[in-house]
Order: structure tokens, then sequence, then C-alpha cells
């Protein structure tokens, strides 16, 4: 709270929590039930091959935002948060979140704490895509890429499900504490 304070950041703005997912086809084993005493056998994809998922989550408006990127630098990230036009963005402090090339794009930086996954909404949504896409063979990057989307527009479609993942409590009363610009006091 006290750092979108300092920010300058008020209930107005656009303001994203933000994160990328490495996602590749260098299959996941994943739980499976099966009869007892009987061995299941799970395909396992083996290829090097990976792209990121850049992910936007606005806790208030209850949104989820979206891209693609080959690699996980400036040079990619840029261009995503240029069309995206965010007033605020809060991560953790990856290099390429805190470089010099996202600082000239004019949005407000907030930093989590060091190792604080728990902190960020998008690791909940990450949580979901992993169990939806992984322990399955994808004939392409591609092919994932496409799973991964389609289980992004049923979660943005489904607010009631994506407000139970996203909207924590102490992140809305954090954003309910922030001075609202619409309301002028006499």
């Amino acid at each position: 709270m006290q750092s979108l304070s300092e920010a300058g950041v008020t209930q107005a703005h656009k303001t994203w929590h933000c994160d990328e997912m490495r996602f590749g086809l260098w299959g996941h084993v994943r739980r499976r039930w099966g009869r007892k005493g009987v061995k299941i056998i799970q395909k396992v994809q083996i290829e090097f091959a990976w792209q990121y998922l850049v992910l936007a989550v606005d806790v208030i408006r209850c949104e989820l935002r979206w891209a693609w990127a080959s690699r996980m630098n400036q040079a990619q990230l840029k261009p995503i948060f240029q069309s995206w036009s965010p007033d605020a963005v809060v991560w953790d402090g990856a290099s390429a979140h805190r470089g010099q090339a996202m600082g000239q794009l004019g949005f407000a930086r907030i930093s989590l704490p060091p190792y604080s996954p728990e902190l960020n909404p998008p690791e909940r949504v990450f949580e979901v895509i992993r169990q939806a896409v992984e322990g399955q063979v994808y004939p392409s990057l591609q092919g994932k890429r496409h799973a991964i989307d389609r289980e992004l527009r049923r979660l943005n479609a489904n607010k009631p499900h994506l407000r139970t993942l996203i909207g924590w409590d102490w992140i809305r009363d954090a954003f309910q504490q922030l001075s609202n610009p619409d309301i002028r006091s006499p």
C-alpha cells in the first residue's frame, strides 16, 4: 500500500500485477488416477523449444491481459507494455523489469519483495494454466500456446472464478485505501 501511494497511484490508475511464465515442450509427468496395482504409462515429450507468456492481472477490474515473447528481456517486453499502456505495474525484481528501457515507458514500477511469489496474483493463474496444459504431448510449441490461450480466455470469461484466484482481500483493501481523484473533498 505504501509503495503504491509513494508511486502516486490512485484508484483511477490502470494498475497491473505482471509476471512471465516460461512454457515449452519439455514435458512434465502429472498425477493420474488409475486402477490399483496397474502401472500407469505416460508419454513424455522432450524437446528444447520454449516461449514466454507475459501475463497482466487487474485485480480490481478482474481482467487478464497476455502476450507472447520469445525471450524474457527488455527488447521483448517493451513493445508489449507500450501497447498495453499501463499507469502502474506491480511485479518481481527481475532484471528485465528494472532496466532503463522499461523505465522510459513512463509507468510507475512497483517491485515486490524478493522470493515472494505468494504476493503476486499471476502466480495463481500460472498454477491453473499448468494444471490444464501439462501432462500432455503437443504437436508443436504453437499447439501448446493455443491450449494456454484457450485456458486464459476461459478464465477471463469466468469472472467469479477469476476473482477467487486473484481478488485477494488484502490487495483489494489496499487499492480501496488509495486516494480517489473522482471524489472532491469539500
